[in-house]
């Protein structure tokens, strides 16, 4: 056994307890709220997941007009909610059309109640970056806000977007 595999990966545990935290949220709706067809209250939860994540099944036009990543609300038209097997399971409306979405609760990167100001954003499960060396990579001299550039403006490559949860937020 290395020094590595014994250290305690608070990060891990961290990261499923907060799923744990969407998952009873979930169930909550499930058990308590589903037969009154919806959500109780003003409650609504935006959830975004990664449309290429392993287990993911939704429709090839929705993936293809998603690539990525995709938000789903649910709050007035779904039906069928379920957790069965670390997966959430819901049908939505796309244009009238049902369609029956199964998400793996590790591909997972935001939940959001906005109705009580909630939001938890995820590292998805698999991709988690496993060393701290990875993480320190680049983030020398030339990367003084440790932001992933080199303090000079946008002239590298764009590698990911930032998305603020205050525009759901009640003023």
């Amino acid at each position: 056994m290395t020094d590595e595999d014994e250290v305690l990966r608070y990060d891990k545990m961290v990261e499923n307890a907060l799923r744990g935290v969407v998952c009873s949220a979930i169930n909550e709706v499930i058990e308590n709220y589903s037969a009154s067809g919806g959500m109780p209250g003003d409650h609504h939860f935006y959830i975004t997941f990664l449309t290429d994540y392993p287990g993911v099944k939704i429709p090839d036009y929705l993936r293809d007009r998603y690539p990525g990543e995709m938000t789903i609300v649910l709050q007035y038209q779904f039906s069928d909610l379920a957790i069965k097997n670390e997966c959430l399971e819901v049908t939505l409306s796309f244009n009238n059309v049902p369609e029956r979405l199964v998400i793996p609760l590790s591909a997972v990167s935001i939940f959001a109640d906005p109705s009580v100001n909630f939001a938890l954003q995820f590292q998805p499960l698999g991709d988690a970056i496993e060393d701290e060396d990875l993480i320190l990579q680049g983030l020398g001299e030339d990367d003084p806000d440790g932001d992933g550039t080199d303090g000079g403006g946008s002239g590298g490559e764009k590698t990911g977007e930032v998305i603020s949860l205050d525009n759901f937020r009640k003023k």
